[in-house]
């Protein structure tokens, strides 16, 4: 009503008065509350923005990155010294982050381990996947089962059985032998060199079937070429009646999973070019179910 009265001087007297009486009008009502929602909208993005960059911070620890000074993390975002210095710290009270009172470096808290903890328990992984479990099952109609790395093996994290009467049966929650079939070569292909000699070459590899892999130098020779094709094969490695293919899944650039397809020989074997290809398609969907 003010922009009315500055283009109209002849009743600016009598706008002056409206303007005076208007506060208890529906349409000051509404200004005002147009105003009050937009300050509210205000403080909640400042709110959501601390928020985000608690959680930006905290992504920002990696394998690759396990710890980060103030400076450093301040320069890598572009944020202030100080808002770096009060995130870090805020997290660290929250037993999120720890600090070393030496270095003044930040790592990874106890309390990200308790929630990974149960996340892992809750069925998080699995969920994010089962579409994809469900569609490759269609596609190929042998079993799918999701692994997730367990020390020096993996364990099923999720499976669903195939259709046909002789199918191969994953258990939920059971532990492999990592060197033993391509499940396990999915996931520790992508492991460094240094930690795959630790993990499988302080003592000698068990054999289970005539094309069981048993020494360290099989293995990296088997996860050079799984890397290079984004795939592996396996014949009979645990069980001489199963053929596996089987591709990785990450997670924020770290392998997280691997994703098989597995049944008898005889089918799985014959059918193993057309499997890769809704195979790889499946591992990519669950890559970017898991996020980056």
């Amino acid at each position: 009503m003010a922009g009315a009265t500055d283009r109209s001087p002849r009743v600016a007297k009598r706008s002056d008065t409206a303007s005076d009486t208007a506060e208890g009008t529906p349409a000051s009502k509404e200004a005002d509350s147009a105003k009050g929602a937009a300050s509210r909208r205000e403080r909640t993005a400042g709110t959501l923005q601390s928020a985000d960059r608690a959680l930006v911070a905290l992504l920002s620890f990696t394998e690759q990155r396990p710890e980060w000074g103030v400076s450093e993390i301040a320069r890598h975002h572009g944020w202030d010294k100080a808002v770096a210095q009060r995130l870090l710290t805020t997290l660290t009270g929250r037993g999120f982050l720890m600090c070393d009172s030496t270095t003044r470096r930040y790592r990874l808290g106890p309390a990200v381990s308790r929630l990974a903890r149960v996340g892992e328990h809750s069925g998080v992984l699995p969920s994010l996947v089962r579409p994809v479990l469900a569609r490759l099952l269609r596609e190929t109609g042998e079993s799918v089962v999701l692994n997730v790395p367990n020390g020096g093996g993996y364990r099923c994290a999720a499976a669903v059985d195939g259709t046909g009467p002789i199918r191969y049966t994953a258990l939920v929650g059971a532990l492999m032998p990592g060197h033993a079939g391509a499940s396990g070569h999915a996931l520790f292909a992508y492991y460094p060199e240094a930690e795959i000699r630790q993990i499988f070459g302080a003592t000698a590899l068990q054999r289970f079937t005539d094309t069981t892999l048993t020494t360290v130098d099989a293995l990296l020779e088997r996860y050079a070429v799984l890397r290079e094709q984004g795939w592996g094969l396996s014949h009979g490695e645990y069980d001489e009646a199963v053929t596996a293919v089987s591709a990785p899944v990450f997670q924020a650039g770290t392998i997280a999973a691997s994703l098989t397809v597995i049944g008898p020989s005889h089918r799985v074997g014959n059918a193993a070019e057309s499997i890769v290809a809704s195979l790889l398609a499946g591992a990519a969907e669950a890559t970017l179910a898991f996020g980056d």
